[in-house]
């Protein structure tokens, strides 16, 4: 079989294209450390980067959520603290004011100061979360505590707090609704309270020690209701370890598929050089020969 010089020379261009089409490759990927680039490169590994890809984005979603839980249930937590030491702090006045050595100048220091009690519980039960929103109103996103004309307060919310979605159909409540913790149409802290206050001003010894009582029932609510927010706070602990470990695991399985394996992309790229050089060489030898000399 006899082979044509143009067919010589078309051999020989379209090995010389193939390797220095091979050799930039290798030159791209060592310097940019990516051996899949596109479909092209790798369908297989291709496909499998983009579902860890969608998978990375949406666990980025469900940490964001967790995060931004963590940070309400941590102001909850703060704001439940500041509760307990107003009640313990209301406790001592009721205990103070159960002693029938009091005169009437003594029981307005006390009234005054249960004032301030109230004042500050009021301010907490009003506190607004990371998002601007009020962390006792429950359903409502409006002010969780009004007070009345007549001094007392009432629960202006309703229903539960909306649960924060984190993953796998699984969600949280990051707060509590106000009527677990202050109470709501006269009952729980503030109607402790506001007993606590008529009782002072009867100057009713009894009706003082029944509001004491009803004071550590609030305070033992709030204990409780604090003790949920942090269980809550350490199931999400767990959860965003585990988030963390499968954005670990993505990474490395990421890698693997797409990174290059750098002492392999190296040998072959010398042996692709080498190659593409002894064929460069001998294609201009080729070239440069005359019909005598090839004739010869």
């Amino acid at each position: 079989m006899r082979i044509s010089t143009n067919q010589l020379y078309s051999h020989a261009t379209s090995q010389i294209t193939g390797l220095s089409i091979d050799a930039n490759r290798l030159q791209t990927q060592i310097a940019t450390n990516k051996r899949v680039d596109a479909p092209s490169d790798d369908a297989t590994a291709w496909r499998r980067i983009q579902t860890l890809d969608r998978d990375g984005a949406n666990a980025k979603a469900d940490a964001a959520n967790v995060d931004l839980a963590q940070t309400i249930l941590g102001e909850t937590d703060v704001a439940l603290s500041g509760v307990e030491k107003q009640l313990q702090h209301a406790q001592e006045l009721a205990l103070q004011a159960a002693s029938d050595t009091l005169n009437e100048t003594d029981r307005a220091a006390i009234s005054a100061e249960l004032d301030g009690v109230v004042d500050e519980l009021f301010s907490l039960a009003n506190q607004t979360d990371v998002r601007g929103q009020p962390l006792f109103a429950g359903a409502t996103g409006d002010t969780a505590y009004v007070k009345q004309d007549d001094g007392t307060i009432r629960f202006a919310g309703s229903g539960e707090p909306a649960a924060i979605p984190i993953g796998n159909g699984d969600s949280v409540q990051a707060s509590v609704s106000g009527a677990r913790v202050f109470g709501s149409d006269g009952d729980g802290a503030f109607g402790a309270l506001a007993a606590l206050a008529s009782a002072l001003q009867a100057g009713d010894t009894g009706a003082i020690g029944q509001a004491a009582d009803a004071i550590g029932d609030a305070l033992s609510s709030v204990g409780a209701t604090r003790a949920s927010v942090g269980a809550r706070a350490i199931r999400l602990d767990y959860v965003a370890e585990r988030f963390d470990t499968a954005a670990t695991t993505r990474t490395e399985s990421r890698s693997a598929l797409e990174e290059v394996d750098m002492t392999a992309a190296i040998a072959e790229l010398q042996k692709t050089l080498t190659v593409l050089d002894a064929t460069q060489s001998s294609f201009t030898k080729l070239t440069s020969l005359s019909l005598f000399d090839y004739l010869r």
